[in-house]
Formats: C-alpha cells, sequence, structure tokens
C-alpha cells in the first residue's frame, strides 16, 4: 500500500488500512524509529506489544507477577 505524506508533514493512511486497524474516526498512533523503517502503531497494538514483553522477561521467575509484588507490599506494611 502507498500512503500520501503532505508537505506540512500529514500523512493520509489509505481507508482499508484505518479499517483493519480501527481508525476509522481518525486516532493516535505512535510512531517508531527504527534506523531503517518507520514504524506505526495504534495505542491498543502498543500495550499488546509491551504486555507480550513483560511475561517474556518474568515468564517463570518467582515473585514476578503483580500478585507476588501486591502480597510482598502488603507484607511490608503488616496490613492483611
Amino acid at each position: 500500500m502507498k500512503a500520501l505524506v503532505l508537505p506540512d508533514g500529514s500523512l493520509n493512511l489509505p481507508e482499508a488500512l484505518r479499517e483493519r486497524h480501527g481508525l476509522t474516526r481518525g486516532g493516535e498512533v505512535l510512531v517508531e524509529d527504527t534506523g531503517e523503517a518507520i514504524v506505526l502503531r495504534t495505542l491498543d497494538q502498543a500495550v499488546a506489544r509491551a504486555q507480550a514483553l513483560s511475561r517474556r522477561l518474568v515468564a517463570g521467575r518467582s515473585g514476578a507477577s503483580v500478585d507476588d509484588f501486591l502480597a510482598a507490599r502488603m507484607g511490608d506494611t503488616g496490613a492483611e
């Protein structure tokens, strides 16, 4: 697909692409410069990517879950 970048920097994404990614009414995207490419991600895509990375980083590690963190904090305060 082609997209047009206007002289003012605006980017016009094709309708099919906007529909596929839930941007039919417009919206924000995150822009990543990888050095070799420009990557656009919706906010939902960026959150899902961060969650997947977090799961990989803590997989199998004891004490790495949110529940473990909260339990430790409760132990620090003596609250039950």
